[in-house]
């Protein structure tokens, strides 16, 4: 029996609805894949043991000693002497890339006994989102110079790790040893250090496998994640695709290795979604199901005669069904009714993922297609969380045309019982 709902002559529902049209991908990207690595004999670079720190200060002192002096002066008064002053003069400079050509002048001329009141003194006047890679150079610059005291200001007078990271990548590019010795000593606590991100950051491509090495030790957080998506891309242009992808079949942790496969994927699928999806099917994690949706998602949209191609080798099962979720999610976009026939025709694999994601990305295009097949779902309690919120949005944008439909159609009664709800409390509401 079919359930009617009130007639059409009240506006349409309050509220923002919360369903979301278009691709549903997997954020978490760097918060929830964890990751730790191991130092594995491919990726042995050639590298010392980075020199004593004062043969480091000495060639930071050199390399900084040949930029002239003369060109620091911003107005050519006696303001180019004073580090304070010349900071204030920056502030009226409203050309960015002037500014930070003269900012760069600026921070070079400072002796090591100024950057402790010149951080200060900028920190000070706050730090604004833009002006942040202006601070990540200020830190970077004293680094050179003076690294443990940078990461002594750091420590007493910064809350978030950001400074002494900064601080100690720039040092561990050219004294990795001092640097990881510090990161190690000056650790509190229990939990993950997240000193060793920035140390990380700064081996990553001078050595990857001593960065590698020390990720390994780290245990399962966001700030093995961090240091992971730091090394990733060294591994990549140093080694690349194909050395990256076997050292994470080298991996050994379940967690680690499933965060790595995750972010090579996400920047191989675009050049090459065959070779990426091939690699996900042989060495399947926890998450690789929804890498293969990607992989095939692409390359519909490239070609679609060749993703069929490819899906249609595969053998039936979760993969060869995550297979055809990303095939549907490309043609649903552009054709409802295209995809609506490929899930005819190839219905033993469809399942309720497959379904979810072809109302998703068919909805904007065609929501009377995309509601119709909500009955394909195969769970009561998914069903009526889908109705309820693809019908309430298409009420918002066409009442009319979405009572019409409830009124054909036989529905959940709850779904029905909840449409004339936001109708009734409406009306209450206008009245």
């Amino acid at each position: 029996m079919k359930a009617k709902i009130l007639p059409a002559a009240l506006t349409v529902i309050v509220g923002t609805i919360g369903f979301m049209i278009g691709r549903n991908s997997n954020s978490s990207s760097t918060s929830t894949a964890e990751n730790n690595v191991g130092s594995t004999s491919s990726f042995r670079s050639t590298s010392s043991d980075g020199g004593t720190t004062s043969d480091a200060r000495r060639s930071a002192a050199s390399s900084r000693s040949g930029v002239e002096k003369s060109s620091t002066n911003l107005s050519g008064n006696s303001s180019k002497a004073d580090p304070m002053a010349r900071l204030q003069e920056l502030k009226n400079i409203a050309d960015p890339l002037e500014r930070t050509r003269l900012w760069l002048q600026l921070v070079d001329s400072l002796s090591p006994e100024q950057f402790e009141e010149f951080v200060a003194a900028y920190r000070a006047e706050g730090i604004a989102p833009e002006r942040m890679g202006d601070y990540a150079m200020l830190l970077t610059a004293w680094a050179k110079v003076d690294p443990q005291a940078a990461l002594d200001y750091a420590s007493k007078n910064t809350n978030n790790p950001f400074a002494r990271q900064t601080i100690l990548s720039a040092w561990a590019g050219y004294d990795p040893n001092s640097a990881i010795s510090w990161a190690k000593a000056n650790h509190k606590g229990e939990g993950a250090n997240p000193l060793m991100v920035g140390v990380i950051k700064g081996l990553a491509f001078q050595d990857p496998d001593l960065a590698a090495s020390l990720l390994k030790e780290m245990p399962r957080s966001t700030e093995r994640g961090e240091a992971l998506d730091n090394l990733l891309p060294a591994l990549l242009q140093q080694k690349g695709v194909a050395a990256a992808r076997d050292w994470v079949n080298s991996i050994t942790d379940p967690a680690l290795k499933d965060g790595a496969m995750t972010r090579i994927a996400e920047r191989t699928l675009q050049q090459d979604p065959e070779g990426t999806a091939d690699w996900l099917i042989a060495n399947p994690t926890e998450n690789s199901g929804r890498q293969i949706d990607d992989a095939l998602y692409v390359m519909a949209n490239k070609d679609q005669a060749a993703a069929l191609a490819y899906f249609n080798k595969l053998p039936a099962g979760e993969v060869r069904s995550n297979a055809l979720r990303g095939i549907i999610n490309a043609t649903a976009s552009e054709n409802p009714q295209k995809a609506v026939a490929l899930m005819d025709a190839h219905s033993g694999d469809v399942n309720n993922r497959v379904v979810e994601q072809f109302v998703w990305h068919s909805f904007r295009q065609d929501p009377q297609t995309a509601v119709s097949n909500i009955s394909r779902l195969t769970n009561g309690e998914e069903q009526e969380r889908m109705y309820s919120r693809t019908l309430e949005w298409w009420m918002e944008r066409d009442q009319q045309a979405a009572i019409n439909w409830v009124n054909s159609n036989t529905l959940p009664p709850k779904v029905v019982e909840r449409l004339n709800r936001n109708l009734e409390k409406q009306q209450q509401r206008s009245n």
